[in-house]
């Protein structure tokens, strides 16, 4: 059937009405007309005048929004006893992620045992001090010391509580155990302990990142001579290896302002919505980042240019039997269109489908 319809195709160049000859331009066409069968087979598109899109590849990798992003912090120091989620595990709000065995944490249950039995015995003593008053037995300062004694017992009770509130609060028992809770549901996108590490109390780094994943960053790097192509606002493409012909679309929200010292490329930042979580941190993307500029120029469909022998042509259609041949200066394409510098005027029409048919039966011999 293929064959069939090659032959046909032929058939249909073959049986276009020749005429007498004549020059277009610097090139020799002969003059043809399109048949029925023919017009069906093509299309016929009306150069504009258009802002000229620009167009800019880049590589780069997914990321989680750092803006919304949960950290987990280490209560207190102590070892980790055991670990229950790994990178990029989901989990619901008040999963435990890990239990961590805290000497800090059994020293402030062993302090507020004897805060409580100092703040008992303070205030036996305020009761007794102020009977005593009371019935003219000791002396106002007595009374008044006892208060002061009282309210300092009161005061250190309060604070140890405070503590271990801050600690972890009924996350932690007397034994000194701390059990680490997920304050939200999400993704783990970045874990920073195993089982059996030991967390300093100078340790600064957060356990665990908890990300929803909605809204993902791409990350991707720009050469020092492309900068000027990319702004904020700019409309911004992604693919990936992993999902073949999807395209996702996202806005460049974060133009670096230092260059990397060593490979001298700038990072720029493109924000994009993530509602199926197909983009995974880390992965790798493909980024083409698209404006519109200021300078204008002529527009046709990118698939109207014929290149041959080194130059561009395209078919210039006025009726079904004026057609021509023209040498066109392309500046470049972007997507399916191409812009043109000289060659075609705006509100001129050109062969955009099966030209090549047309191009041959017009300059072949």
């Amino acid at each position: 059937m293929r064959i069939k319809a090659i032959y046909l195709v032929m058939a249909a160049v073959v049986a276009l009405a020749s005429c007498e000859e004549k020059k277009t331009g610097t090139m020799e066409s002969k003059q043809v007309c399109v048949s029925d069968s023919l017009a069906k087979m093509i299309e016929v598109d009306t150069a504009r005048e258009s802002a000229m899109k620009n167009e800019l590849n880049l590589t780069g990798e997914v990321s989680f929004d750092e803006n919304n992003v949960v950290k987990v912090f280490p209560f207190a120091s102590g070892q980790v006893m055991k670990v229950n989620v790994s990178l990029g595990d989901k989990v619901t709000a008040g999963q435990v992620l890990a239990v961590i065995r805290s000497a800090d944490v059994a020293g402030n249950y062993s302090d507020l045992t004897s805060a409580k039995a100092d703040l008992a015995i303070s205030k036996r003593q305020l009761q007794q001090a102020e009977y005593l008053y009371k019935n003219g037995i000791s002396s106002e300062r007595d009374y008044t010391e006892a208060k002061e004694n009282y309210n300092k017992a009161v005061a250190a009770d309060n604070k140890l509580r405070e503590q271990i509130a801050i600690n972890g609060g009924g996350n932690t028992n007397a034994a000194g155990t701390l059990v680490v809770k997920a304050p939200r549901s999400g993704y783990i996108v970045e874990k920073n302990i195993t089982s059996g590490n030991y967390i300093r109390p100078d340790n600064g780094s957060s356990m665990f990142t908890i990300s929803d994943m909605k809204d993902v960053w791409i990350k991707a790097n720009v050469f020092e001579s492309d900068i000027a192509k990319v702004r904020v606002g700019y409309t911004a493409h992604i693919t990936t290896l992993a999902y073949p012909g999807k395209v996702f679309t996202g806005k460049v929200d974060n133009v670096g302002s230092v260059l990397d010292s060593d490979s001298k490329v700038l990072t720029v930042r493109i924000s994009l919505p993530n509602p199926d979580m197909l983009l995974k941190p880390e992965m790798f993307t493909n980024v083409m980042v698209s404006n519109n500029e200021a300078a204008q120029a002529v527009a046709i469909p990118a698939g109207a240019v014929v290149f041959d022998s080194g130059k561009n042509y395209v078919v210039i259609y006025r009726d079904k039997c004026n057609l021509s041949v023209r040498e066109v200066n392309v500046i470049k394409s972007v997507e399916d269109t191409t812009y043109v510098a000289a060659g075609i005027k705006p509100g001129e029409r050109v062969i955009s489908k099966n030209q090549l048919l047309l191009y041959n039966a017009l300059v072949g011999d």
